[in-house]
């Protein structure tokens, strides 16, 4: 096994590239993806390697972008569309849920869309309005989608060739706030774009995320262990569909599950995933299901953006509520009480 050590984008960055070497028929179309090489530098070198008719730079029109993608899936293509925030994702919404979702399936499956939208996500880059959004929920509920994520520069990698070479539409969400994460790849591991990955084994509570918040829930899981405390951490990868036997797996074991992510609480990921194992293991739960979200409000300022994202101790204490322990929030709670500053 020959491994390369790279931050995510650059992890990005070899996957699109390995697919553009392997398959004439994969074109990339993006805002600023050729010359600039992306706002993130995602892209960057690939128009100089591969030539500006297959490395394009699109006009800052969504619509347009996805449209015309689509138009070119017909004929045979398999486009890389690049959403550059995914706060510009609304102005495509239309094409997306209403179109490339439904060809397929519209022409009986003699239309294939081989389309692969790349969606820069989540928190924690210090950004303006329209800049941080987590809207996944919205695709995932639309059927005819796959929407997958990666949380690791191995997992960025490998994901996204397996997207690019799927003929079904997926919508890829790169968590920009871990661009820079570095980790160890290789390029001979291509996985599957179904199934969840326990990347933490423990015998206490399941914690379940995906994306960014992956990354703090394995710091949960450390944290814990000084305790006595064992954390499943199990990376879903897949938002739609969700892998639920892993996770009603992994439940069975343990007897709690806490969800995390950074999208809000209501209608979410989080909420499917809770009422599927209720469905499933409701018998094996010792605890009511615990759900860690951003709040159920727009995206605030970047100043207060870190009091919003799931953190270490919200984890912590959803973990300890699973366990029926005191956790830090009910000791906030009752000082406020004592105090007479709670309502």
């Amino acid at each position: 096994m020959t491994t390369e050590t790279l931050t995510l984008a650059k992890a990005v960055n070899a996957a699109l590239a390995d697919s553009l070497e392997g398959d004439d028929r994969v074109l990339l179309m993006g805002e600023d993806i050729g010359k600039l090489g992306g706002v993130f530098r995602v892209t960057d070198g690939l128009q100089a390697r591969f030539g500006e008719e297959r490395v394009m730079d699109a006009p800052l029109a969504e619509s347009a972008i996805i449209g015309t993608a689509i138009g070119m899936g017909y004929r045979g293509f398999r486009v890389v569309a690049e959403i550059q925030f995914d706060g510009f994702i609304y102005p495509a919404f239309d094409q997306i849920v209403a179109q490339v979702a439904k060809l397929h399936f519209r022409s009986k499956g003699r239309v294939k869309v081989p389309l692969t939208i790349r969606v820069p996500f989540g928190g924690a880059i210090g950004s303006v309005e329209h800049h941080s959004e987590s809207p996944e929920a919205y695709f995932a509920h639309t059927a005819g989608l796959r929407v997958v994520t990666a949380s690791t520069p191995q997992e960025a990698y490998s994901t996204l060739r397996a997207a690019i070479a799927s003929d079904d539409p997926v919508l890829f969400f790169e968590p920009k706030g871990k661009y820079y994460t570095k980790g160890e790849v290789d390029r001979s591991i291509v996985r599957d774009l179904d199934t969840a990955n326990v990347v933490a084994a423990g015998r206490d509570v399941t914690v379940a995320a995906y994306g960014p918040t992956v990354e703090t829930a394995l710091r949960a899981a450390i944290a814990a262990a000084d305790e006595g405390i064992e954390i499943e951490v199990i990376d879903l990868r897949s938002i739609s569909p969700l892998d639920v036997d892993t996770v009603v797996e992994s439940v069975r074991r343990t007897g709690r599950l806490v969800v995390a992510h950074e999208a809000p609480g209501e209608v979410s990921v989080s909420s499917e995933l809770i009422t599927s194992v209720v469905e499933r293991a409701f018998s094996s739960l010792e605890a009511a299901p615990e759900r860690v979200t951003g709040y159920d409000t727009p995206y605030p300022p970047s100043a207060i953006e870190h009091d919003y994202l799931p953190s270490l101790d919200r984890i912590l204490d959803a973990v300890d509520r699973t366990l029926g322990r005191r956790s830090s929030r009910d000791e906030l709670d009752t000082s406020l009480a004592t105090t007479g500053a709670a309502r």
